[in-house]
């Protein structure tokens, strides 16, 4: 797959035969092998039914409140936030061969993700209390960072983070990449390879951020002869691909922006290296932007 601007952002689209369904990325359609992605709506009593097979899965409420039951489990009050900006999510892992139905105590949308695996983890529910939570960059690369499924959790593959980038602020700034697996003499993971979707929420409607995808010559793709450059307007619900290379992102003044991070790939890391050229940006940073924490 050549990826561009266009073959990395993917839209929000109305489904006749699905009419919950805001937006699905499978790894046929973004030619990776792990992550497929869905967020997905539901009205107040409505309900949504899956099995997920020989995959790991994960639910992350964005707004409403739910209840799941499964063949190894069930919970209740589920989310509860009235949009991204007020709290962390609640997050939901369940283990391969789990058939489940989540339904809607209170109507709103969600996230779900799922990779192949051949390991078995026990259920587990991710409440906001227990979320990590904390701010990293300075000056205008200052951004809030919720840790829902981190590096070290009892999972096969699955990573997931939530990020609050203020108006005009940039994040995943130094750019970074992680697209090669890289260990040190002793074994130490200097750099994971991982496939990462980057789901949006923007605070006002008409609101955007900017993200640029590039590779460098290290990158596979690169080597290839299938270098990556493109730069996406992400808006509300929608959401950028990032297949290989460094992925900086800037919110529009005037907006807050919110992303999900979903990440799998060669080890359930985040593991990465900067852009040699930017990476001196780190040291010149004064102070944490006064905006963040946003709760």
């Amino acid at each position: 797959m050549r990826y561009t601007a266009e073959t990395m952002l993917v839209l929000p689209q109305h489904h006749a035969e699905d009419p919950n369904l805001i937006l699905s990325i499978t790894p046929e359609s973004a030619g990776w092998d792990y992550i497929s992605f869905q967020a997905r709506r539901l009205g107040q009593g409505q309900s949504w039914s899956f099995d997920t097979g020989e995959n790991e899965f994960a639910f992350v409420n964005l707004t409403g409140r739910y209840a799941v039951t499964s063949n190894r489990g069930a919970w209740t009050g589920i989310g509860g936030r009235k949009h991204v900006f007020e709290a962390a999510g609640h997050a939901l892992y369940l283990p391969r061969h789990t058939q489940l139905t989540v339904t809607a105590e209170e109507a709103g949308e969600f996230a779900v993700t799922w990779v192949p695996t051949d390991e078995d983890h026990d259920p587990w529910l991710i409440k906001p209390e227990d979320v990590p939570s904390g701010i990293r960059g300075g000056d205008n690369v200052s951004r809030q960072i919720n840790d829902l499924l981190p590096p070290g959790s009892p999972v096969h593959r699955l990573v997931l983070v939530e990020v609050y980038t203020p108006s005009g602020n940039w994040s995943s700034y130094p750019p970074h990449k992680h697209d090669v697996h890289i260990e040190d003499a002793d074994g130490k993971l200097i750099e994971a390879d991982l496939e990462e979707v980057y789901f949006y929420q923007i605070d006002k409607p008409e609101g955007y951020a900017y993200q640029r995808v590039y590779t460098d010559e290290h990158s596979p793709l690169h080597q290839a002869g299938r270098p990556i450059d493109g730069l996406m307007r992400a808006t509300h619900n929608s959401a950028v691909l990032v297949p290989e290379g460094y992925h900086p992102v800037v919110s529009a003044p005037g907006y807050t922006t919110y992303y999900l991070n979903v990440l799998a790939g060669s080890a359930q890391s985040l593991a990465n290296q900067d852009d040699p050229q930017y990476t001196w940006v780190k040291t010149t940073y004064t102070r944490v932007d006064e905006r963040l924490p946003l709760y």
